[in-house]
């Protein structure tokens, strides 16, 4: 009788501790073919276990074994050489480099020592017809791709690799229902040719559609796993959690405020082409459109993080319209902004939770405007953290050990520390569990209630339609449409998404 294979991937006993354990006892297996899912609340020990399988981290104990033999790679090179590639949830993209050289950074074709660009460019192309980008110049500058087509260039990267093992750590975040299509259309590609794919994601419909099988993590433990096809999000987010999600009580209606921030003619660059918007005290005002849409870009231009080249912006019902040349003025005219890539535009990462938390209001906590007061620093830093629920041993613990939910946390902790009057979300839950978006969803409201006027821009359309007292859409760089919850549905504001681009292409 021919003894049977070994699994692809088989872990047994792994531990990981920093400070506290954040694996304890952790088991795993994985088969050839198969999308394996991996959920878990923020600082479940998901990230820390997928960085161990590719190099980044070395556990302190246990087994791993790879197609039967011991695998302990030392560098996230070795475990390439092996065939595991993992795609990060925080982007590598360098910038000054094209998209070409990001793809193949570390396996440029050469001779004689010198690129052969040629190769290259046709590779290139290749890579990224498979995930949909045919049409990018593959010598581009990578910093002139949103964080979008930044995901989709780390994902074609990897595809491009022969792999046995592919890790996708929140892969769809910054994705449209196009791009995660072809994304899949690809992960059906690999699993055709025996290559396993453990997938970390918090998007519960996602992994109905693709996984196989799913394995549910608690601090850092393995509390179940199960055939995908026999899971619901509610038996899930309960294992996650720990006991079931409380109902989250309707909206009300409220009276609408004054104007606290209105928009005219906004132009900034080639994304931002005459938006004009408006959102009042207590309001959430939601937008969505496509990526490359122009979303982002508008908020930055308002916020001054990107110069607007023309346009207007008042604050309050002011008759006196301004634009900010930095954030700085924006901040101390009462504006708060949560980017959509927390990591490089919105944390200091090796810095402690309290000086993220307190940075907008260093002179606030300060004597005399020179020396920062250590017990007025840290009441306001602990008032905003426990006020977002940031899940720390102290607030002391540098950011950077934190998950990404609760980096989130304390880079909304800022704002509610500076009380901000005006709010600009991008992508909020980007990258955050069903617990963790649940309590985001409800501070939102609360923030509301409490009379801030906030804008939310989000891929994620059920996110929008739930937490949004209007939805407007962008299209090429304009709002096309704004809709109220009695109008909105998803076609109607996909169409509306679309629309922009039909002109031009008409015209």
């Amino acid at each position: 009788m021919k003894p049977a294979e070994p699994s692809l991937l088989c872990v047994r006993g792994l531990k990981k501790s920093y400070n506290v354990p954040v694996l304890h006892e952790f088991d795993f297996d994985l088969e050839a073919g198969e999308v394996h899912a991996l959920v878990g609340g923020n600082g479940a020990g998901k990230s820390t276990f997928a960085r161990i399988l590719a190099g980044l981290l070395r556990p302190d104990s246990g087994a791993v074994m790879l197609q039967g033999q011991s695998f302990a790679p030392p560098s996230k090179t070795s475990a390439e050489e092996a065939g595991v590639v993992m795609v990060l949830q925080e982007l590598n993209v360098l910038g000054t480099l094209t998209v070409a050289e990001n793809l193949f950074l570390n396996r440029l074709p050469r001779r004689c020592g010198f690129v052969r660009y040629a190769e290259l460019r046709r590779l290139a192309v290749q890579a990224l017809a498979r995930v949909g980008l045919g049409g990018l110049d593959p010598e581009m500058p990578a910093a002139r791709l949103g964080v979008g087509q930044q995901q989709l260039i780390e994902i074609a990267g990897a595809l491009a690799q022969n792999c046995r093992l592919l890790i996708l750590d929140e892969p769809t975040a910054a994705l449209t229902e196009p791009e995660i299509d072809q994304l899949f259309v690809n992960i059906r590609r690999l699993q055709s040719e025996g290559v396993g794919i453990l997938y970390i994601s918090h998007r519960m419909d996602e992994i109905r559609r693709i996984a196989t099988r799913v394995t549910v993590m608690r601090d850092g433990r393995r509390i179940g796993t199960h055939a995908a096809a026999d899971t619901t999000p509610a038996m899930l987010v309960r294992e996650m959690v720990g006991h079931d999600l409380p109902d989250r009580p309707p909206d009300r209606e409220r009276a609408a405020g004054e104007v606290a921030l209105r928009v005219t003619g906004l132009h900034a660059g080639e994304r931002v082409c005459g938006v004009n918007l408006e959102v009042r005290c207590g309001e959430i005002l939601g937008i969505a459109g496509l990526i490359g849409s122009g979303r982002t870009e508008t908020l930055r231009a308002i916020f001054g993080a990107d110069r607007a080249d023309r346009g207007s912006i008042y604050l309050h019902g002011a008759t006196q319209p301004v634009l900010f040349r930095e954030p700085a003025e924006a901040v101390r005219a009462g504006l708060g902004m949560v980017p959509e890539d927390r990591k490089q535009d919105g944390l200091l990462l090796p810095q402690a939770i309290r000086t993220n938390a307190t940075l907008a209001t260093l002179r606030r906590d300060s004597v005399g405007g020179f020396w920062i007061d250590p017990a007025a620093e840290t009441a306001a830093a602990n008032g905003v953290c426990e006020r977002t629920q940031v899940r720390s041993h102290s607030i002391e613990q540098p950011v950077a050990e934190l998950s990404g939910g609760n980096q989130q946390k304390v880079l909304i902790a800022r704002w509610l520390a500076c009380g901000c009057k005006v709010l600009l979300f991008d992508e909020p839950t980007r990258g955050i569990d069903a617990a963790a978006k649940d309590a985001i969803y409800r501070l939102l409201r609360e923030l509301a209630e409490e009379g801030k006027a906030i804008v939310v821009v989000s891929s994620e359309l059920p996110e929008l339609m739930a937490l949004s007292h209007r939805i407007a859409v962008m299209s090429a760089g304009r709002i096309v449409a704004e809709f109220l919850p009695e109008q909105w549905t998803p076609e109607k504001i996909t169409h509306a998404a679309f629309s922009g681009y039909l002109d031009q292409t008409s015209s």
